[in-house]
């Protein structure tokens, strides 16, 4: 098999799963692990992993049955097997973490097998403030802020944009001036959830479901609404200008991180399997955690997002806000990081990259595909409202939008030529090819 480089180092390094709320900076591990299968012979892995690891019990779950998988997943005498994807979440006892990897290495049938990590955010939401949304996310540092003068922020502002009709970013991207809407392409958001209720966003959400223990899909965040408004607000909102990319898609919201921006690996990849089941052409995660300088790619996510790819389904991710230009450049942040996730970098309205904004610093798929605007974003606010925020989180969704765009003049296109289509469109920028990668988004 090919596991990935994480395997070994990660070995003996897991704490046992937390038994209470844990909280803290960066990524953990929850003792779990990720394992992907051959497709093709699933029982055969499984099978292996039983005999030699003595793996808890599995439980099939089909992408499209969202109820009851929050609790599976948290249950210590379960395995869950998403059978559409062929990737399990596998419990397994600490002294038997050495037997699951050994085995993993030996057998053909397992594609890879790498540590579930858990990470939790620290959001920042005020414009003024360092923009730290990136979920679920180690956060930037809290001091950011204090390290820029304000002239350094004010030059962030750029150009007075007139936002009497259009936010700024639909501007930039040139989605204003398209006749597109995305009509009836679905955009699955894997996020904080969403307020159903809002009114901008309630009669276009086509389906929601929570993969979070012990909560509904209503977003206690706000991290959530606020990419949905992004990728698929309406034409002519309650208030304000408008600020949704494809104004007539589909809404497929799915809750994978706490009211608190925190989240799993595993329930991840059940908002992915159930996103794909759906029927979703875009999949937009604003979500992450770091990576070292070096770091490769999580193999479980690039397989994962390959078998998307073949199901017609584009994923996009945010490239991460840890970096403090110009002296800190960091690399682009894992899922984002593989090479067949979308990374979006994120633009202020100087159309220059963020001062936090990752980079392509890491090759072999760690590079930036594309730039959005990401700075002082307005959208969607659980309770009615709408509110601004900044991240590489708040570029995803603009991304995701214009696929929908592309989709919609293009409905038989597969995911690898919607690609495509997105990275030869973009607008050439004079900034560094690891900054803004293919250039300034733009709508068909």
């Amino acid at each position: 098999m090919a596991n990935g480089p994480m395997d070994m180092r990660a070995f003996g390094e897991q704490p046992d799963r937390p038994s209470g709320p844990v909280t803290g900076q960066g990524s953990e591990y929850t003792g779990r692990y990720v394992v992907l299968l051959d497709p093709s012979n699933q029982e055969s892995g499984l099978n292996a992993l039983r005999s030699s690891a003595d793996i808890a019990s599995v439980e099939r779950v089909r992408g499209s049955e969202a109820a009851n998988v929050a609790e599976l997943l948290e249950r210590p005498d379960v395995s869950v097997l998403f059978e559409e994807l062929g990737a399990a979440v596998v419990e397994v006892r600490p002294e038997q973490r050495h037997a699951l990897v050994t085995t993993a290495e030996a057998e053909s049938s397992i594609i890879a097998a790498e540590p579930e990590r858990m990470v939790y955010a620290f959001p920042i939401t005020a414009p003024q403030q360092a923009p730290t949304e990136f979920f679920p996310a180690y956060r930037s540092d809290e001091d950011v802020v204090t390290r820029h003068t304000r002239a350094e922020i004010a030059a962030g502002q750029g150009p007075a944009w007139n936002e009497e009709k259009w936010t700024w970013g639909l501007q930039a991207i040139r989605a204003n001036l398209s006749s597109l809407t995305g009509r009836d392409v679905k955009i699955a958001v894997l996020d904080t959830g969403v307020d159903t209720d809002h009114p901008d966003l309630a009669s276009r959400i086509e389906a929601t479901a929570s993969f979070v223990p012990g909560e509904t899909v209503e977003d206690g965040n706000g991290h959530g609404t606020h990419c949905i408004g992004t990728a698929a607000g309406p034409a002519n909102p309650q208030q304000g200008p408008r600020y949704g990319v494809a104004p007539e898609a589909r809404i497929l919201a799915a809750k994978v991180l706490s009211n608190a921006g925190s989240g799993t690996d595993g329930q991840i990849l059940a908002g992915m399997a159930w996103a794909v089941s759906r029927g979703a052409r875009v999949i937009s995660m604003s979500l992450g955690a770091s990576v070292r300088p070096g770091e490769l790619f999580p193999q479980t996510y690039e397989q994962l997002a390959l078998r998307a790819l073949e199901r017609g389904t584009v994923i996009v991710a945010a490239a991460g806000n840890e970096s403090q230009r110009p002296p800190i450049i960091r690399p682009v942040a894992r899922p984002a990081n593989c090479p067949s996730i979308l990374a979006v970098a994120a633009l202020d309205k100087a159309i220059a990259p963020t001062f936090f904004s990752n980079a392509g610093i890491n090759g072999q798929g760690g590079e930036i595909n594309i730039a959005a605007p990401g700075w002082q974003v307005r959208s969607a606010a659980p309770g009615g409202g709408h509110q601004h925020m900044n991240g590489t989180s708040m570029a995803t969704p603009h991304v995701a939008g214009v696929i929908a765009l592309l989709a919609q003049a293009n409905p038989n296109a597969s995911a690898a030529e919607l690609m495509a289509s997105l990275k030869s469109g973009a607008f050439p920028l004079t900034q560094p090819v690891r900054d803004v990668g293919s250039g300034l988004l733009q709508a068909p």
